[in-house]
């Protein structure tokens, strides 16, 4: 499978920072697009809201200007962001009077946020779900579709 140093770079990221406890979805150099773009938050002033998918003023000119963050749009920027935030039980946008997690930094919670933008991320891509390990488990004639390859 051929990757994007975009993809790799934020895999790689997202990883390091769940295994460090770095990931925190209430900030905005932590969340998941946060991690991704080096735990800088120049990335918040492209809408008006955290987890909007609306781009303000300056999120429609860079993206009319074809100008990336971390190899992604601003759009795609956003919708990273949402689906990260989605996935970890929040309202958007994210408001202080709007539903969220008892405990936001919940590995579990987080783990399924990760998992949400690494699906999104896949498809950017337009790669399968490296996260989908459904496949294992599919059979003909009793016997597995398909072998298991593990990277060590």
């Amino acid at each position: 499978m051929n990757i994007s140093k975009r993809f790799e770079d934020a895999i790689r990221k997202l990883y390091e920072a769940f295994h460090n406890n770095t990931i925190n979805p209430e900030c905005c150099k932590q969340c998941a697009v946060g991690n991704i773009l080096d735990n800088t938050d120049s990335w918040k002033h492209l809408s008006d809201d955290h987890g909007s998918l609306e781009l303000n003023y300056v999120g429609k000119v860079h993206q009319a200007f074809g100008r990336k963050f971390g190899g992604y749009t601003p759009l795609e920027i956003l919708k990273i962001e949402a689906v990260f935030l989605e996935a970890c039980g929040y309202e958007l946008p994210f408001h202080h009077k709007n539903k969220r997690p008892d405990n936001p930094r919940d590995k579990e919670l987080l783990f399924n946020g990760l998992s949400a933008v690494i699906e999104y991320l896949c498809k950017l891509e337009g790669i399968q779900n490296i996260m989908d390990y459904s496949k294992l488990f599919d059979y003909e004639n009793n016997q597995a579709k398909y072998s298991l390859e593990l990277v060590s």
